[in-house]
């Protein structure tokens, strides 16, 4: 299984149900490391400007940033952890709050599918992700919603199988929420993105495989 690079930031409590396995990386972006404390969490690496956080904390790796940069705290997270290798990232406590930060990192999110890694967004009840140009399944005990969103201006062969709502070989656009509130149905379900990239919002509790 691939290493999970975590990462934690400042946004609403979402719960840290994160289980930290050998080789896995925690990362604690700006105030993200207040919740992992709280948690009981020690993290691996804290990056920052530390706006939120207010100053920098006394750790072993304290990554400390400008306040005036070009990408945001949990976009250096991820930066960091792609350089040492990790290619599967879940992030907790970036979603709420600011809805611009939320929208940054649904972008990162397409942008790490689109270089061919994964990059998990965990909300209060519901995962984000994205997809592109590939196929993900999710098993038949999965419930709940399901929407698809075009993040490229077009989204095209679009299959959704073993759903409430099916699709074959559709095209989505990123004007037009076509996707939106399907439904999984007690079987094993597939989306296939023929090209372009895909936001996917399902809840929580399910999970998504290649």
């Amino acid at each position: 299984m691939d290493k999970i690079c975590y990462i934690v930031g400042a946004g609403e409590d979402c719960g840290l149900d994160l289980v930290p396995e050998s080789g896995d990386l925690v990362i604690a972006a700006d105030g993200g490391y207040a919740a992992l404390r709280a948690a009981g969490i020690a993290p691996h690496v804290v990056i920052g400007d530390f706006d939120s956080l207010g100053a920098a904390p006394k750790e072993d790796v304290v990554i400390t940033l400008p306040t005036v940069k070009d990408v945001t705290d949990t976009y250096a997270a991820i930066d960091y952890a792609m350089q040492r290798g990790f290619e599967t990232f879940y992030l907790y406590g970036c979603t709420g709050g600011r809805i611009d930060h939320t929208i940054a990192n649904i972008q990162i999110a397409a942008d790490l599918a689109e270089k061919g890694r994964r990059c998990l967004i965990f909300g209060k009840t519901q995962i984000i992700t994205a997809v592109s140009s590939e196929t993900v399944t999710f098993s038949e005990e999965s419930e709940g919603f399901l929407s698809v969103f075009a993040h490229s201006d077009v989204c095209k062969g679009v299959s959704l199988k073993g759903l409430k709502y099916e699709l074959d070989g559709a095209e989505l656009t990123n004007g037009f929420p076509l996707g939106v509130s399907n439904a999984f149905i007690g079987k094993k379900a597939t989306v296939t993105i023929g090209s372009g990239t895909a936001i996917l919002v399902y809840d929580r509790k399910n999970r998504m495989a290649h």
